[in-house]
């Protein structure tokens, strides 16, 4: 189905997320990032599509050194809400910005259920984020399967409660990850995806805020096909563990006829507003 978008909302570069949860210890980590720069170095992938990695803490500042010159950006996996103080544990979003990080992950489902995290401490992130220089790449979701104008209301919900908490310019990655679907063997459905994601780019223009919204929740070879005409990519987990499937995930993304035209340099194409 092709969606006319909101004014303000055209599509631009499509991206590609890759989060590794903690499912690799710090060598394997570091192993499977050298076989994704060398996958994709030099081809057309990344000059076609955007993408980003987030390993965990640890490994952040040694993968900032074996991503540089090959495209692809640092994500963090979450950030205090504060940039300095006394939160033992934490880690600053300022820091994340200093080692190389340019977008950091957060209200992931399972930040929420694990750890508690609500609406307003995600929001408290994002704005701390946004203000370290960092791009929000916010999570959001429905709990169950149910229709497309309750999951709009819900996750509308989520992102209401970040965009009063940041600057009006500040433009926000929005992952669309319906916690029904994280971890199962199949995607959300395409038709129940491009609802939602029509709903939220609604709310988004309503509230006169940018977004890019990418789809992530068991997405795997095959689920952009689905959804190219109505999101701006995917973000990846364990499907994306395996770099081979990983290569012809972002084959897929590239093929796509809304990147027909030859995308701008990075910088310019997929850098968000920043404060």
């Amino acid at each position: 189905m092709t969606t006319d978008r909101p004014t303000g909302q055209e599509r631009r570069s499509p991206i590609v997320g890759v989060s590794l949860k903690m499912y690799f210890d710090t060598y394997r980590t570091h192993r499977w990032i050298a076989e994704v720069v060398d996958a994709v170095t030099d081809r057309t992938l990344v000059r076609a599509v955007d993408i980003f990695v987030a390993p965990g803490f640890v490994e952040l500042a040694q993968a900032h050194g074996q991503l540089a010159g090959s495209g692809i950006r640092l994500c963090a996996q979450n950030a205090a809400a504060e940039a300095a103080g006394a939160f033992t544990g934490e880690v600053s979003p300022l820091s994340l910005a200093q080692v190389g990080c340019e977008l950091v992950e957060l209200g992931h489902a399972e930040r929420r259920r694990l750890a508690g995290e609500t609406n307003e401490t995600v929001a408290r992130k994002a704005r701390a984020a946004a203000e370290a220089g960092l791009v929000p790449v916010v999570c959001v979701g429905e709990p169950d399967n149910v229709g497309a104008d309750a999951a709009v209301e819900h996750c509308g919900q989520q992102l209401s409660a970040v965009w009063d908490a940041v600057a009006p310019h500040v433009e926000l990655l929005v992952a669309y990850e319906p916690v029904w679907a994280i971890g199962q063997p199949e995607p959300a459905p395409a038709d129940h995806v491009a609802a939602v994601v029509r709903g939220l780019r609604v709310h988004a223009a309503d509230r006169d805020r940018p977004i890019r919204v990418i789809y992530g929740g068991s997405a795997g070879i095959g689920t952009y096909t689905g959804l190219r005409d109505d999101v701006d990519g995917l973000f990846l987990g364990r499907f994306a563990h395996d770099v081979d499937s990983l290569v012809a995930i972002l084959a897929e993304v590239a093929a796509g006829p809304g990147n027909a035209v030859e995308p701008a340099p990075p910088a310019v194409s997929w850098r968000m507003l920043r404060p």
